[in-house]
């Protein structure tokens, strides 16, 4: 079976190293053969407010329908953003409260404050940027978009296996810093993973 990625770039910013890291995932898994598809969130026309919460349906805009259709498709889940704040960016965390909604990632159980997961079977890979070194990130701020996004968004749709691939600091970094982990996510991508 091929597998089927979904690359999902939670950057604003086109220039930026997210977008090198992107592009060099994709390259590797073009060379594999597999089949991938892009969802370039800063591209995609929509209201990042999820206005009444769950409380009310907000209808969704063609684009967020369309990385719905991508996001069920996908077996593999490749996110590749920068950690700003110790979160996500604003129009990234914007997508995520709109796409991933009761009925289509999940569903709450009635009368129990259980759920139903979605996206059981699938796998996910982080690909993030920071401004410190990793380790530091880990040690000294417990990795808390991590934790957000491993545990608190895959793992809560069903997604159970989720490796995570930190990498900082890039400010002041130099350019065979930078170069060295463009081949490692070129491999990434061309291992599938």
């Amino acid at each position: 079976m091929n597998k089927r990625i979904a690359l999902i770039v939670g950057h604003p910013d086109k220039e930026s190293y997210n977008y090198a890291l992107a592009k060099a995932y994709k390259k590797g898994t073009k060379a594999a053969g597999f089949e991938i598809q892009e969802i370039i969130i800063q591209d995609l026309e929509f209201n990042p407010n999820l206005q009444y919460g769950y409380r009310k349906r907000t209808e969704l805009e063609p684009d967020l329908l369309k990385s719905q259709e991508i996001l069920k498709w996908a077996d593999h889940l490749v996110w590749v953003y920068p950690v700003w704040w110790g979160s996500v960016p604003a129009i990234m965390k914007g997508f995520l409260d709109r796409v991933f909604l009761p009925g289509f990632a999940f569903s709450k159980r009635k009368d129990s404050l259980w759920w139903d997961k979605y996206f059981t079977g699938k796998t996910a890979r982080i690909i993030c940027t920071l401004d410190q070194p990793g380790w530091y990130y880990k040690w000294f701020y417990a990795s808390p978009s991590h934790k957000a996004m491993k545990k608190l968004t895959m793992n809560f749709i069903g997604v159970k296996k989720v490796r995570i691939t930190t990498i900082g600091p890039i400010r002041l970094s130099k350019e065979e810093f930078r170069i060295k982990w463009l081949k490692k996510v070129k491999k990434l991508g061309h291992l599938g993973k």
